[in-house]
């Protein structure tokens, strides 16, 4: 009996070893990303909740922000590890000025689905009908506010461009005639496009130098890539799979995106497949970078065009595995 009781003491130690082998292997990391609930922001998120971060050993403590500029200043204070959505034009600014981030990934390639519209009364038919009008972004530094900088270049706008934070406190300020021309991206807006009640006007890929490049990313800063990479290799081999998992025939995917925002599981495979190929979410590669660093000075984000050897330093994609 003694013996049984020693074997019995010695799986029960044995399991308990491993147990604690798994908790321990659980690393946390901070993430900040842009707008809860949008489709590109919401990858982790439902990566998560699917088990896949869990499974390579990590847990996600998500802050969301109103935009791609209060994200990079979180990453770049060091207050989270990873940002998510974070403007390209931004953060290209931000590094040429000796901010320590680093780019990990594209996270949205094209601008089909940022929109902007008016309510469905408005007299504005047209970015061109908006002169002494206020036209939104999200926040400093953001996806939108590069691409409403765009607009005022390429159709030479009288506009006042005008921070309005995410798509629900902006559509609070257009409907209330605080804000003449609101932002958005789906699948927050599309029920009110669907009652008639507000009217798109322009999209994301009416800026020429938005088209076809990527305009949004996930970054970390250096401290973090320096003591942490291998936990950042594994936050991206992670991520590469939440994307696989969003794309696959899986319904139990769309599902926990739906349930996470709160719409039905038709809205969220709209969203998906109406505005978010897949290969706008791939991570491996910024597309057009050549045209972008020169877009960047035209806009005035940066003073010159970064040099091969600054975006070797700044652009730092771990490879697949």
């Amino acid at each position: 009996m003694s013996k049984l009781r020693l074997f019995c003491g010695a799986i029960a130690m044995l399991a308990l070893g491993t147990s604690s082998h798994v908790a321990q292997a659980q690393e946390t990391l901070k993430i900040a990303a842009g707008q809860r609930g949008n489709w590109d922001t919401t990858i982790a998120e439902v990566g998560q909740r699917g088990g896949i971060f869990k499974k390579h050993g990590l847990s996600l403590e998500i802050l969301y922000t109103q935009g791609g500029g209060e994200t990079q200043q979180a990453v770049i204070s060091g207050s989270v590890e990873i940002g998510v959505a974070t403007g390209i034009m931004g953060v290209l600014s931000a590094y040429s000025k000796g901010a320590p981030v680093r780019i990990i990934g594209a996270e949205t390639t094209g601008a089909a689905d940022l929109f902007w519209y008016v309510p469905a009364s408005s007299p504005i038919k047209s970015l061109k009908d908006t002169e002494g009008k206020t036209i939104a972004y999200s926040t400093n530094g953001s996806s939108t506010h590069g691409i409403v900088t765009a607009f005022m270049k390429q159709y030479d706008l009288k506009a006042k461009p005008t921070a309005t934070g995410g798509p629900a406190p902006t559509l609070t300020q257009v409907m209330s005639n605080q804000i003449d021309v609101g932002w958005s991206a789906p699948p927050f807006g599309l029920q009110q496009l669907d009652e008639g009640k507000i009217r798109i006007i322009a999209s994301g890929n009416d800026a020429a130098i938005f088209k076809g490049q990527t305009v949004r990313l996930l970054i970390t800063n250096v401290q973090t890539l320096q003591t942490r990479k291998p936990v950042i290799d594994r936050f991206m081999k992670a991520y590469r799979e939440s994307i696989d998992w969003l794309y696959s025939s899986d319904p139990v995917a769309l599902k926990t995106y739906a349930d996470f925002v709160g719409i039905p599981v038709a809205t969220a495979k709209r969203t998906r497949d109406d505005f978010f190929p897949k290969a706008a979410v791939d991570p491996d590669k910024v597309v057009g970078l050549d045209t972008i660093v020169q877009d960047a000075v035209a806009l005035k984000y940066t003073a010159m065009p970064l040099t091969k050897e600054q975006l070797a330093e700044l652009i730092q994609i771990p490879p697949r595995q």
